[in-house]
């Protein structure tokens, strides 16, 4: 019997409090246990009737949505933020290359089960590399709302500093719950682990927490996605690469890329007049992030100067200041 006797008394629990979402995490734990005994025969029968019963109460449920988890309580909750996004990759421009990568993603983990029966585990551990404002978060709370599972961000840099002496510690509390409760997990500010050897810091605290990282990413069970976002990959650690099944490059938007940009925020806007070849020769350098609020500078400038019509003169003078701050 793979499940122990803590595991049957938290089932039971969840039963009589009727909460799924929780039995759900327990059972799961029951199957990755397996695994590791080495029944992994047991572990993917365990998985794909877990899956079954899921897909049936949701489809017998008369909510649109899966009802969010509860959030993080005691020690946890100061560590991680919970949310439920609806986001979908569809929402986002993105290249070829990163769209059919995050594809491939999110196939693997529908497909999870089928992986398992012949020993291969899905994509699960996934590395977000570019510049501020391209999308690495807005991605990883995407795949959350693909495959419906609830995103958990974890500020790397600020649990760095806030727990020095105990970060160490800390991740071990958050990795606990990569395991137990299946969801997306997002450290944010990744690259806060290469800074802190190149600041000189190779011994001690610095390496203790780098070292507890790969140990806990290399256990991370496949349930869960672990997705690193860092904005300076140059500074990484080359062990940490190895860890990761999949990093994904992020570069600021093409011309033809930053108009989609500009045309999805102002979709409830009239854009009619707007040339759009002129735009895209001034989008040059900007970051998805900088496009949405150029977009939305102008739209509101249009809206309370009593119109809803978006011309050339309001949307290349918000592309200018966003220029204008690139440089401040």
């Amino acid at each position: 019997m793979s499940a122990s006797a803590d595991h049957v008394k938290a089932l039971l629990r969840a039963h009589a409090d009727q909460d799924d979402d929780l039995f759900y995490s327990i059972a799961l734990q029951v199957a990755a246990k397996s695994a590791r005994q080495g029944h992994g025969k047991l572990a993917v029968e365990l998985r794909e009737l877990i899956d079954a019963v899921r897909k049936q109460s949701h489809a017998a449920a008369p909510r649109a949505v899966p009802t969010p988890v509860v959030q993080p309580r005691g020690e946890l909750s100061s560590l991680l933020t919970a949310s439920y996004p609806k986001v979908r990759l569809d929402d986002m421009t993105l290249g070829r290359e990163i769209r059919g990568s995050l594809d491939r993603v999110l196939h693997e983990q529908r497909q999870r089960a089928r992986l398992e029966r012949f020993g291969f585990t899905p994509v699960h551990r996934i590395l977000l590399s570019g510049p501020p404002g391209t999308g690495k978060s807005m991605t990883a709370a995407a795949l959350a709302g693909e495959l419906s599972l609830p995103l958990f961000t974890i500020r790397l840099d600020g649990l760095i500093s806030r727990f020095m002496g105990e970060t160490a510690t800390k991740l071990r509390l958050v990795f606990d719950a990569v395991a137990k409760t299946r969801a997306v997990y997002l450290f944010d500010e990744f690259d806060a682990l290469g800074a802190e050897r190149a600041a000189g810091n190779d011994v001690g605290e610095a390496r203790r927490i780098l070292n507890s990282f790969l140990l806990f990413l290399d256990q991370a069970p496949s349930e869960s996605l672990v997705v690193a976002g860092t904005n300076h990959r140059q500074i990484l650690d080359n062990a940490l690469f190895r860890r990761f099944d999949l990093v994904v490059p992020y570069e600021p938007p093409t011309a033809e890329q930053a108009v989609e940009v500009i045309e999805r925020r102002l979709a409830g806007m009239d854009t009619t007049a707007v040339r759009w070849a002129t735009v895209a020769e001034r989008t040059a350098g900007l970051s998805h992030a900088e496009l949405v609020k150029a977009a939305e500078s102008a739209a509101k400038r249009a809206i309370l100067g009593g119109a809803d019509v978006i011309d050339d003169r309001l949307l290349l003078g918000a592309l200018e200041e966003r220029h204008a701050l690139r440089h401040a």
